[in-house]
């Protein structure tokens, strides 16, 4: 482990160096905020009005909630470095270091994400107040406890990219299906909670990784309730193994293909 935790303090301190670059994807953030904050507000016609289950306050910190997840989870680590590693054929020389790649990568990516979900989530915080004001109902003891669902959601996340990006293996490029991945991500549970959905398809949703990233943790922060906590905290644990098991998998079957085929 020691090496694994070498590795994410030398990304976490690189990143560090380029907080005002980060600071600078606060633009891109805003503007999608307050986009959504008036769309949802046009929407919300009389005050105390619920839609889904969700007052206007609810609903636009969650979608802050969730677009901060979004914005903080955002890496090309995950995605194009590994593909890339595998197309070039840079992966043959990385098989033969101390670190298995794949957690190799899943530090590098939490070093990196470490450092940008802080930076967003004061953003967020600091312009919700400013533009729907505070969030009702919201207690610090919530925050504490959702907190670990936010970190678990954005590794599960990565996780599953990881294993996309991992079809360079058999396929020449894996983009379009990291292109359908993220945006079943971005529209299912990041722009629109899952309640909005109709009913049937709301139990589809909620057996895939979809339910545990970006919707869950938010709604812990918007609408927090313990046994909606322990079904979240329970479904991350499960995609987390599932994802996990698959990862390895798919990795020890594309090494072993590289070593039948020469490298």
């Amino acid at each position: 482990m020691k090496k694994y935790r070498v590795i994410y303090r030398a990304v976490w301190m690189e990143n560090l160096q380029y907080a005002a670059q980060i600071a600078a994807g606060y633009i891109s953030y805003f503007i999608f905020i307050f986009v959504l904050a008036k769309l949802w507000s046009a929407m919300y016609e009389v005050p105390g009005e619920r839609i889904s289950g969700y007052t206007r306050e609810q609903m636009i910190w969650y979608v802050m909630m969730t677009e901060m997840i979004w914005f903080a989870a955002g890496s090309a680590t995950v995605t194009r470095e590994v593909s890339e590693d595998i197309r070039s054929g840079n992966i043959a020389y990385l098989l033969n270091k101390p670190y298995h790649y794949t957690l190799y990568i899943l530090t590098k990516y939490t070093g990196e994400w470490s450092v940008r979900l802080p930076m967003y989530a004061g953003f967020a915080a600091a312009l919700g107040v400013a533009i729907v004001g505070a969030l009702p109902g919201f207690c610090i003891q919530s925050l504490v406890l959702a907190l670990p669902c936010f970190c678990l959601g954005i590794t599960i996340h990565a996780v599953y990219k990881l294993c996309i990006s991992l079809l360079s293996f058999w396929i020449e490029d894996s983009n379009p299906f990291q292109w359908l991945y993220d945006k079943a991500i971005l529209v299912v549970g990041t722009l629109f909670p899952i309640e909005i959905f109709p009913a049937g398809l709301q139990s589809v949703i909620k057996l895939t990784p979809i339910y545990t990233v970006c919707y869950g943790p938010a709604k812990l922060i918007v609408d927090f309730r313990m046994e909606k906590y322990i079904e979240i905290v329970l479904a991350q644990a499960v995609y987390l193994a599932a994802g996990c098991g698959l990862m390895f998998l798919m990795y020890a079957k594309g090494a072993k293909k590289l070593y039948v085929n020469g490298g």
